[in-house]
């Protein structure tokens, strides 16, 4: 684990990054693109986490998401070190994602699913403050698939795994914000295609032709 003495290098003020391998790209690269998005996703994760904090001594629910979201975040960072790290560079002990972290957040998943009620219709993002950062964590995280995605069409070292794993993410999130709302008497805003704006107030002067 390298010591962060010096958090500015100045070596960034041309517009280029250093990989973990000393390679330097520009910070528009695809690559750059994907893991940065990786750590938006784990930065609105760490507001739901600080959302959830005051709650986690008298919610076991908070407590378990808590739990959840803290090795969610960890798995983020193996991610983003992973892509930051061309595979020549890559040593044998290297924390990676595989098929066993997806199948993981499946698991994750049928489990908060047990508490919830069916959907019948599509919600829109909100409710409590950690619900409401989750559905953030989750618009994120599919951006980063779809980052993904494009990366691994033009560069075969991104797995498959990667993709499935933040994929399954995206999914995780939206449940436990669901989840989360629910165990807080939350309220879901569901979607309404024929909603109207609310009516003018009473005695409100007229807005001009």
């Amino acid at each position: 684990m390298p010591k962060l003495t010096r958090i500015y290098t100045r070596t960034g003020d041309d517009g280029t990054t250093g990989l973990v391998g000393g390679q330097r790209v520009s910070k528009t690269a695809p690559r750059i693109e994907a893991y940065g998005t990786l750590d938006e996703c784990s930065s609105a994760i760490g507001m739901a986490r600080a959302a959830l904090r005051p709650l986690c001594a008298g919610s076991a629910r908070a407590e378990r998401l808590d739990g959840w979201l803290a090795w969610v975040q960890d798995a983020l960072f193996n991610l983003g070190s992973e892509l930051a790290t061309l595979p020549d560079d890559r040593w044998e002990s290297m924390p990676q994602i595989g098929d066993a972290d997806a199948r993981t957040l499946e698991r994750a998943i049928d489990e908060a699913q047990r508490d919830l009620p069916a959907l019948a219709n599509f919600i829109h993002p909100g409710g409590s403050v950690p619900g409401a950062a989750l559905h953030l964590a989750r618009t994120v995280a599919r951006r980063a698939e779809r980052l993904l995605v494009a990366l691994r069409a033009s560069d075969e070292s991104v797995s498959a795994a990667a993709v499935r794993f933040v994929n399954r993410l995206s999914d995780a999130l939206f449940v436990w914000a669901r989840w989360i709302n629910d165990a807080l008497a939350e309220p879901e805003y569901l979607w309404n295609a024929a909603s109207a704006p609310p009516e003018p107030l009473t005695g409100a002067p007229s807005r001009p032709e």
